[in-house]
């Protein structure tokens, strides 16, 4: 896997480009900035849009590759993220630290997903939220976007029972068309914003 991202992100090129999610850059100016952690950050442009809003950014990603261009674009904007090379399944998530947990197209395998999000929930403070973005299994009737493996897609349904103790501020499902380099993309999305308070 590690290699299968160290590719990807190769070129000098940046492969998701330099401007954040677009999903995220609403969501996350919502928030009083504090204290984050973005999972499966790849090349960086969204945990250097939040630490120039005035988070304090974690970054997690396998890829030795994508820390680099994570590195070098923080530079470029003049802020500071501290990012760690680690299978996301492996690090030691502690507990009641994070104001903002982010989760932009990080797909996990559904016989293992109730007990990571459980860690990731007792990593968040009181009052802090998770910010989610991920392909529902609608996507396998799409493009080749995303995981193609159902075991690694997500349901309304996995995403309210996984953060049933939560507030729930956006939870909805989308399906969106554009065209990008002259070819047609389609894809089925779940966007999901929630708060925890108990």
């Amino acid at each position: 896997m590690k290699n299968k991202w160290d590719e990807r992100y190769s070129s000098e090129d940046y492969f998701f480009g330099q401007e954040p999610n677009e999903f995220l850059k609403e969501e996350i100016a919502k928030l009083a900035p504090g204290k984050a952690l973005f999972i499966g950050e790849g090349e960086g442009r969204n945990s250097v849009f939040a630490a120039s809003l005035g988070w304090e950014v974690d970054a997690i990603d396998i890829s030795t590759i994508g820390k680099e261009k994570a590195e070098k674009l923080a530079a470029k904007k003049n802020v500071k993220i501290n990012y760690s090379i680690t299978d996301a399944f492996d690090y030691s998530y502690p507990e009641n630290t994070y104001d903002a947990i982010v989760i932009i197209y990080f797909h996990v395998k559904s016989k293992i997903r109730e007990e990571y999000f459980r860690q990731l929930l007792s990593s968040l403070k009181l009052g802090g939220s998770i910010v989610l973005l991920v392909y529902d299994i609608d996507q396998l009737k799409n493009d080749k976007q995303g995981p193609q493996d159902i075991k690694m897609l997500f349901t309304l349904e996995n995403i309210a029972e996984l953060f049933i103790d939560l507030e729930f501020k956006l939870f909805a499902k989308e399906n969106n068309e554009r065209v990008k380099k002259g070819v047609s993309q389609k894809s089925s999305v779940i966007k999901f914003v929630g708060e925890k308070l108990i």
